[in-house]
C-alpha cells in the first residue's frame, strides 16, 4: 500500500497531488520547483539559486520518506531554457553525487514561470 509522504519542510503541493508516495521500498517524489517552503513562493532568480532550492526540497522530502539523495536511482529534470544546462548542472552535480540515471528536457513553460523542476525516484 502506497504512503503518503508529507513535510512542513518542503512547500505544499500547488495541485491536487502529495510531495511524494512511498510503495514497495521507492520513493517517487513530485517535481519539486524553487517555492521556499518558509516564504510560500519563489524568491530565487537565477537558475542557480532556483536549482539549490530546487534541490533542498527534495532532499526534505525524501528525508520525511526516510532516503535521501544519495539514493536516487532516477531523476527527470525540467529546463525553461536548455541554455541553462551547464549550470544546472554544476548545482545539482553538487547534490547528486551518487550519479543517479537521469532524462534532461526543455519545457515550453513550468508552474509560476520558474527556470527548473526535478522529480526523484529513490530507494527508501
Amino acid at each position: 500500500m502506497a504512503e503518503t509522504i508529507y513535510t512542513k519542510n518542503a512547500p505544499d503541493a500547488i495541485g491536487p497531488y502529495s510531495q511524494a508516495k512511498k510503495v514497495g521500498g521507492l520513493v517517487f517524489t513530485s517535481g519539486q520547483i524553487a517555492i521556499d517552503p518558509a516564504v510560500g513562493d519563489v524568491t530565487a532568480k537565477t537558475i542557480e539559486e532556483q536549482t539549490h532550492q530546487v534541490c533542498k526540497n527534495l532532499s526534505a522530502v525524501l528525508e520525511a520518506a526516510g532516503s535521501s539523495l544519495d539514493k536516487a536511482v532516477k531523476t527527470v529534470c525540467f529546463l525553461k531554457n536548455m541554455s541553462d544546462f551547464a549550470a544546472f548542472n554544476a548545482v545539482y552535480g553538487e547534490y547528486f553525487t551518487s550519479k543517479p540515471a537521469r532524462s534532461c528536457v526543455a519545457a515550453a513553460a513550468l508552474p509560476k514561470d520558474v527556470l527548473v523542476e526535478v522529480e526523484v525516484v529513490a530507494e527508501a
